[in-house]
């Protein structure tokens, strides 16, 4: 009888399927031709998920399932899971002394948002759209090309070319802030000196742009008081990540687990 390429795992004497194993592999990262990372990784995630389920299970809770977004609510299971973890993780409260030490570290750190002056052409092209696409790319570098040896003529091309609104201004959008713009807008005007136009083509979901920075004012530093609200938020975040950390490893030192080390390496 051939041995199986991987042990069969059993949390607390419950067998853990192979082929769930195999399923959740799908969805794991790993080097190519190295399966054994990949399930090894997705094995140590199903076994944690073993051991919440059995802990609410010993905990006599019911699923209760939020709703995640319209249309959308959790499933019997992960509203367990979230149910014993809201029961087992007991965070360490976060206090003023830390928020100060934090604060205090790096005051540098906590400025308000950084502002920006802006103008851009758009060639609208849906992403699914690879004609479209590939037209409007050719149109940005031929305006690229045009730029690079007119700078001043940003506003005539916006106004002859844009598919923007914004072309009647030619090509302004006045002050934008962070979340003003989708992700990779912001991106290319965070790496631009006022006055200079992106190098290259930006790629967003409703087309390519031509980005000119026309000034920027920098963020002013925050006073503790104002600083205090985020640093809390990310401290508290960090001691949940820890206390929920300090759980799961409870969990494994009380449970009996079968052909696999929960204290080995996953990566």
């Amino acid at each position: 009888m051939n041995k199986p390429l991987f042990p069969e795992i059993t949390v607390n004497g419950r067998t853990i399927p192979a082929a769930d194993i195999a399923a959740e592999a799908q969805h794991q990262p790993a080097p190519a031709g190295k399966p054994g990372v990949a399930w090894r990784k997705a094995a140590h995630a199903l076994v944690i998920r073993a051991l919440l389920l059995q802990e609410a299970e010993r905990l006599g809770l019911t699923p209760e399932p939020h709703e995640l977004a319209p249309g959308l609510r959790e499933t019997d299971e992960e509203a367990l899971i979230r149910a014993v973890t809201e029961e087992g993780v007991d965070p360490a409260p976060i206090t003023d002394q830390q928020l100060r030490a934090v604060f205090q570290a790096q005051p540098e750190r906590y400025r308000s948002p950084a502002l920006f002056e802006a103008a851009h052409i758009l060639f609208l092209a849906a992403p699914e759209d690879k004609p479209a696409r590939e037209k409007a790319m050719a149109r940005a570098k031929a305006a690229l090309a045009r730029l690079a040896e007119r700078p001043g003529d940003f506003a005539a091309i916006a106004q002859e070319q844009s598919d923007c609104s914004s072309r009647d201004a030619g090509g302004r959008l006045g002050q934008v802030g962070p979340g003003d713009t989708v992700p990779e807008f912001e991106a290319a005007l965070e790496t631009l000196e006022p006055g200079e136009i992106t190098s290259t083509p930006v790629e967003t979901r409703y087309g390519i742009h031509l980005i000119q920075l026309l000034a920027r004012a920098d963020g002013a530093p925050l006073p503790y008081e104002t600083a205090a609200p985020g640093i809390r938020e990310a401290l508290e975040k960090a001691a949940w990540a820890r206390a929920a950390q300090d759980f799961v490893r409870k969990l494994v030192a009380a449970a009996d687990i079968v052909g696999i080390d929960m204290g080995a390496p996953t990566g």
